[in-house]
């Protein structure tokens, strides 16, 4: 029989650590997906806190599911460069907690544009993310999302199709198709079956 390991977002419960730890230890959840902690987004805090936040759940007994990171959640016509560097602290931050998983996104795009116009930009700024993670042994997880250019079945599949990496896959997320008026079942299912 197969084993599900159920995690969270602690965040959705308090910005404080111990009370989100407090709570799910109630439900027997002992990983956590994180995104934020102290109000503040995970992979802005320093290496040195990042070390701090692992010492307190190592001592509570819990683990790391994933980083549910800020990653791709700018505009497409934004500076990329600072973006690239948080992506850079982020692969530390993941190693420091010992996960093997980044959720990132696919850049917003300008309201009333035409995606495949800045297809060429979100191709280029994922190979570079690509590049950046290569050998790190993490899994990069794109997440479709509301107005960013991954927001339809088929352009998820685009990307994943066009980067052709091992260590990126999709995180399905219906709700966010359902918003884009994208039919979750079967056309979004089907793309998803025929993603790498």
């Amino acid at each position: 029989m197969s084993k599900f390991i159920l995690s969270a977002f602690g965040d959705e419960i308090s910005p404080d650590l111990k009370t989100q730890m407090d709570v799910l230890e109630e439900y027997d959840v002992k990983f956590i997906e994180m995104r934020g902690v102290d109000g503040k987004n995970l992979v802005k805090h320093t290496l040195d806190e990042v070390r701090e936040i692992k010492k307190q759940l190592d001592d509570r007994g819990f683990g790391i599911s994933a980083i549910g990171s800020p990653i791709g959640k700018i505009g497409i016509t934004d500076d990329f460069g600072p973006h690239l560097d948080l992506f850079k602290h982020t692969l530390e931050v993941a190693g420091i907690l010992e996960t093997g998983y980044v959720r990132m996104f696919s850049f917003f795009m300008p309201e009333g544009s035409d995606p495949s116009v800045f297809r060429p930009e979100v191709m280029g700024r994922w190979e570079k993310f690509i590049e950046a993670a290569r050998d790190t042994g993490l899994t990069l997880l794109h997440e479709n999302e509301k107005d960013i250019y991954g927001d339809t079945a088929e352009r998820c599949q685009d990307l994943l199709e066009t980067m052709n990496c091992g260590y990126l896959m999709a995180t399905f997320d219906p709700a966010s198709f359902v918003q884009c008026n994208v039919s979750t079942f079967p056309e979004a299912k089907a793309s998803r079956r025929n993603s790498p």
